[in-house]
């Protein structure tokens, strides 16, 4: 005999609404560490949190008793401000995360970029830009 979990439909639908509760949203439980924001999602041991930097999510990490981790470096933190930044370290050189910091590149930078290493947003900026010729002098 095959059973399946029933929930009530207003059940999972207010379990999904404490899970994707954003860091902004006063019922969320939010934890302010220096640079990130964790926001819990459930769980008892190990207890998920999403972590973000700034206004993104980077990523999700966990809470264990004796430890943290981020699940993508598989590396045991003391802290949960070192699980938070090894996620970020490790998504910003898997080039998933851009720092908030930089600035983007300029026109004249990305024509000096191989065309292969554009993004189809940087073409576009390319397309539209228009040289400027201030120190032109006819020969």
């Amino acid at each position: 005999m095959i059973t399946t979990f029933s929930c009530q439909h207003t059940e999972l639908e207010e379990s999904l609404d404490k899970i994707l509760l954003p860091p902004t949203d006063p019922n969320a439980e939010v934890q302010e560490i220096p640079g990130y924001k964790l926001v819990y999602v459930g769980g008892a041991c190990p207890r998920n949190y999403r972590v973000y930097k700034a206004h993104l999510m980077i990523g999700v990490i966990f809470q264990y008793i004796t430890h943290w981790s981020n699940a993508v470096d598989k590396i045991r933190y003391a802290e949960s401000v070192d699980a938070a930044v090894g996620l970020n370290d490790y998504m910003t050189m898997a080039g998933r995360l851009t720092a908030t910091t930089e600035e983007p590149f300029t026109e004249e930078e990305l024509l000096d970029k191989e065309f292969d290493a554009l993004t189809s947003d940087e073409w576009e900026r390319l397309r539209k830009y228009v040289p400027q010729a201030k120190h032109l002098v006819a020969a």
